[in-house]
């Protein structure tokens, strides 16, 4: 029966021993590791990932002992729902016996165009403490290899420093700037801090003394420039496994400093639900659907199943237990938008129950609300307050003026290389040069009609990277 048929409104080394963190295990229904065979092993690790950049090196490590593996995640903004997908990795390897390390890359939050004051850094490193390990109890898994470093505990240690500075002699400006394109925060005069930083990354492996990093696909760059760089400092060449990104809420990238993209660990039910009915989830569309792919890269590898749940009129609930099915479906429009994000809705929020509640407790109010203060509370009164006369409003307050909408011509359009369902536009605003635009309009309007069309481009939005292509502004389109 075809549910969307039907019309109807509805609606991604140095390590100092009180630093390791060793939790007692979970009772899992899941195989031990030691009755895993290596390649069982390899298959468990690999599942789900993008890109593997040294599979031989991962099997033979396998055929004598178990794999050292490595996560680390820069303390800046407050982690969400888009951390489940490596929690859900970091499970895999656990099942597989590997040895995990969770590292707290204080050092890194602050380099990165310092996303993290130096005086927020030691409270966000205890805020992300917490909230990761909620995140792991809240889908049960094993935790007995798992230990959390920081890294301003090994990072400040003499021979640490001395590596920095050998590794700067041979890392080139060009090099550096690659490596980091995807996940240092480009700015238009960046800072000597952000060609750091990649270089810093790689020499983690070796003091961390692992066997493997793990992390997004959009650290690849990085990867590459370890696997480089390491052996002309003597060290070994490691391993990389990749995650796919997952979209946001919005179709881009989930991020922590783009409040409508992400739903965060602690928002209300209510808060869930508003953000979901939001999200971009297009009938039949199953490349940008960050709803979608939550439940692919998370629901699927914690739960093994996912059920729909809608009304018997439409066909009652129903249980896939694969999740191309669940894709099939959606494309053929047998599983209504709306329904998708109620399913999600309520299988999400059986994952963040725990940890709303774990952070019910005074103590972890008080560390949430000091590691990340209240802007406008921190900026009452001083160099950040407005004091009138912009002609925008009040501060906060939603008023037309505050858009900067202007007239602009389409130049130059083409598909960007990487999305199908985008399009990668310059646009002359009046500026000294024009500005690069994505937009998802590939379905809607075509490339000859867009060529040197006059259109109106919304240009005081913050600049957000649209799958690794920074875009400036935003095109306006309506629909009839």
């Amino acid at each position: 029966m075809n549910r969307n048929k039907v019309s109807r409104d509805g609606p991604g080394c140095f390590f100092p021993p009180r630093l390791i963190v060793r939790l007692q295990i979970q009772s899992t229904p899941s195989i031990m590791a030691d009755q895993l065979s290596p390649e069982e092993k390899f298959t468990l690790i690999t599942r789900n990932l993008q890109e593997v950049l040294g599979e031989e090196k991962l099997k033979q490590v396998l055929q004598e002992r178990e794999l050292k593996v490595y996560w680390g995640t820069a303390t800046t903004g407050k982690p969400h729902v888009a951390y489940f997908v490596p929690m859900s990795k970091i499970a895999d390897f656990l099942r597989a016996g590997c040895e995990v390390t969770v590292l707290f890359a204080d050092l890194h939050a602050y380099l990165d165009n310092m996303k993290a004051p130096w005086e927020l850094l030691e409270l966000r490193v205890k805020y992300y403490e917490q909230v990761i390990k909620a995140m792991l109890e809240s889908i049960g898994v094993p935790l007995q290899k798992l230990r959390f470093i920081k890294g301003t505990d090994f990072q400040l240690s003499r021979e640490y420093t001395l590596d920095v500075y050998r590794l700067s002699s041979m890392v080139t400006e060009h090099d550096a700037k690659k490596a980091g394109a995807e996940v240092v925060k480009q700015v238009e005069h960046p800072l000597l801090s952000g060609l750091l930083y990649p270089g810093l990354q790689a020499l983690d492996e070796e003091y961390l003394q692992v066997d493997a990093q793990f992390g997004g696909v959009d650290q690849r760059k990085i990867f590459t420039l370890a696997e480089k760089y390491l052996p002309s400092l003597g060290y070994a060449k490691r391993a990389h496994l990749m995650n796919p990104m997952v979209p946001g809420l919005t179709g881009a990238k989930m991020s922590s400093s783009e409040e409508e993209s992400k739903i965060d660990l602690l928002d209300s039910k209510e808060d869930v639900k508003k953000k979901l009915k939001k999200a971009f989830c297009e009938p039949r569309n199953i490349q940008n659907n960050g709803v979608l792919s939550f439940v692919k890269h998370v629901l699927f590898p914690l739960r093994g199943e996912f059920c729909i749940k809608r009304d018997p009129k439409w066909g009652g609930d129903k249980v896939y237990t694969g999740f191309e099915e669940v894709e099939k479906d959606f494309a053929e429009e047998m599983i209504h938008p709306g329904d998708l994000k109620a399913s999600v809705e309520a299988a999400l929020n059986q994952l963040l129950d725990p940890i709303r509640k774990k952070f019910e407790s005074p103590e972890l109010r008080k560390l949430t609300n000091s590691a990340y203060p209240d802007p406008s509370k921190t900026k009452a009164g001083g160099k950040g307050a407005k004091t009138g006369g912009g002609g925008g409003g009040e501060d906060g307050e939603l008023v037309p003026s505050r858009l900067d909408i202007r007239v602009g011509k389409v130049i130059s359009v083409e598909k960007h290389p990487d999305a199908d369902s985008l399009y990668l536009e310059k646009i002359d605003v009046g500026e000294p040069e024009p500005r690069t635009v994505v937009s998802g309009l590939v379905a809607y309007v075509s490339q000859e009609d867009l060529q040197d069309r006059m259109v109106l481009v919304l240009c005081n939005l913050k600049p957000q990277k649209m799958r690794g292509i920074e875009s400036q502004a935003m095109l306006l389109c309506a629909s009839v």
